[in-house]
């Protein structure tokens, strides 16, 4: 998948996608966008934009991909162009954006490491007028090969298919110990664990050695985590890294405990 991460220095021209977003206040991603954001950017909202809350397929469900295609068109994107995604730096909300991109096809997507304060800082442009661009029409080819569903794990669960999962979640979800959200507590069967947030350094995302030394690049890896959200930036990172068989489940763990039994402690 190439180079996913950018530093705000290196942003030349492209379009912009802000999408800061707060899982506390739901709110306050569209306020901070209406008080200041990069000129020319367009906001778009975990919720309301990046999620069908209306499915009961997890926590944040995956839109459709007519959903996605509107978001896209009216927006006013083209398969030429250059986007960079930011959020408030060091969350999950642009690499979530990001995959979504990349799900439909676009080519030149880009997270920008260090988010918002780094843009700000490398001298682009304030503005709090919200930019008014040309709907286009797009022919999506669909990504569906680092996609997964439901039935996708279970498979690899039931041994029908060889690939690792990989909870993104904290280490203490992940065991069962405790679960502040999710009405059971665990981590789907045979799954492995990797904190997303080993990989936060201050605003900016960055993978470490442990990461390398725990994964193969040629393996298989499907990523989860609570609601899909999270597990997003450590996808990101792999991908930048050089591994090219991932996959996201989507619906992650919130969605698997709708149907599946889970396990609890380590995976031997």
């Amino acid at each position: 998948m190439g180079k996913v991460f950018v530093a705000a220095q290196d942003i030349k021209y492209g379009r912009l996608i802000d999408t800061r977003f707060n899982l506390q206040d739901r709110e306050w991603g569209k306020q901070a966008f209406q008080n200041g954001h990069i000129q020319g950017a367009i906001y778009w909202d975990l919720e309301k934009d990046l999620s069908d809350m209306a499915k009961n397929d997890g926590r944040h469900p995956m839109p459709s991909k007519e959903q996605l295609q509107q978001l896209f068109e009216q927006a006013g994107l083209n398969y030429d162009d250059i986007i960079y995604v930011y959020d408030q730096g060091g969350a999950p909300f642009a690499a979530r954006a990001w995959w979504m991109l990349k799900y439909a096809g676009f080519p030149k997507v880009y997270i920008v490491n260090g988010g918002y304060e780094a843009l700000k800082e490398a001298g682009l442009a304030v503005s709090a007028d919200a930019p008014d661009y040309e709907p286009t029409n797009l022919t999506i080819t669909w990504n569906e090969s680092i996609y997964s569903s439901r039935t996708d794990v279970k498979n690899i669960v039931d041994g029908h298919h060889k690939a690792l999962l990989l909870d993104a979640r904290s280490a203490e979800r992940y065991r069962g110990e405790n679960e502040p959200i999710d009405k059971v507590a665990g981590h789907i069967p045979t799954a492995q664990n990797f904190d997303w947030e080993q990989l936060k350094h201050g605003a900016e995302l960055h993978a470490n050695e442990q990461l390398f030394s725990k994964f193969n690049p040629n393996e298989e890896i499907v990523v989860y985590c609570g609601s899909g959200v999270t597990a997003s930036p450590l996808y990101a990172i792999l991908a930048d890294s050089g591994y090219v068989n991932l996959k996201l489940y989507v619906g992650s763990y919130s969605d698997w405990i709708t149907e599946y039994e889970v396990e609890t402690g380590e995976t031997k």
